[in-house]
């Protein structure tokens, strides 16, 4: 869907909608594997800079919901992941702030993201806001054994026969810690 400035600048538009996997790219990070709901509304606010400097922020406040499959950590096996947030973002004219003189930004100036052409993409939106919630590390199980170094077999599944070859000789001052810090 795609908010255009001359529309918002009429009425702000309200939207409820059902993404189905696939519509939007999440790269290697997540699969969408059900519908993808989200809900909100866009506004135009303008911005007074000057007497002649007005510039319109497109304000985006909503909501998202949906299953997805990310990649374990260890193991990189899928697993099923429920994912669901909340957003209030504002987004600026690309070349609102190109001619402005070096400066230190505020924080509440690090939230501003920036639209090209007159318009945004709520899929842009949801495609980052859905990144930004995924879990830092995704783990298949607590105890996942995860891939053998040397084939890549999945050791959850099925140990491998790779032995464990020589050692790093710069661990080798550690290896005998173990023992010592047990007795």
């Amino acid at each position: 869907m795609e908010f255009k400035v001359s529309e918002l600048e009429r009425d702000p538009i309200d939207f409820d909608l059902q993404f189905k996997p696939g519509t939007i790219d999440f790269g290697e990070e997540a699969q969408q594997t059900g519908a993808l709901a989200s809900e909100g509304r866009a506004e135009v606010l303008h911005e007074h800079r000057g007497p002649k400097d007005i510039v319109a922020d497109i304000r985006l406040k909503g909501s998202f919901e949906g299953d997805f499959e990310i990649p374990c950590a260890r193991c990189v096996e899928p697993v099923a992941t429920h994912l669901d947030g909340e957003f209030d973002l504002l987004f600026r004219p690309a070349e609102a702030d190109t001619e402005a003189p070096e400066r230190s930004i505020t924080a509440p100036e690090t939230e501003i993201g920036y639209y090209q052409k007159d318009s945004l993409l709520l899929e842009d939106v949801l495609r980052e806001q859905v990144l930004l919630s995924l879990p830092v590390r995704t783990l298949c199980k607590p105890d996942c054994k995860g891939l053998c170094p040397r084939c890549g077999q999945n050791r959850n599944s099925q140990d491998c026969s790779c032995d464990e070859g020589p050692s790093d000789p710069r661990w080798e001052a550690l290896a005998g810690l173990r023992g010592r810090i047990k007795s």
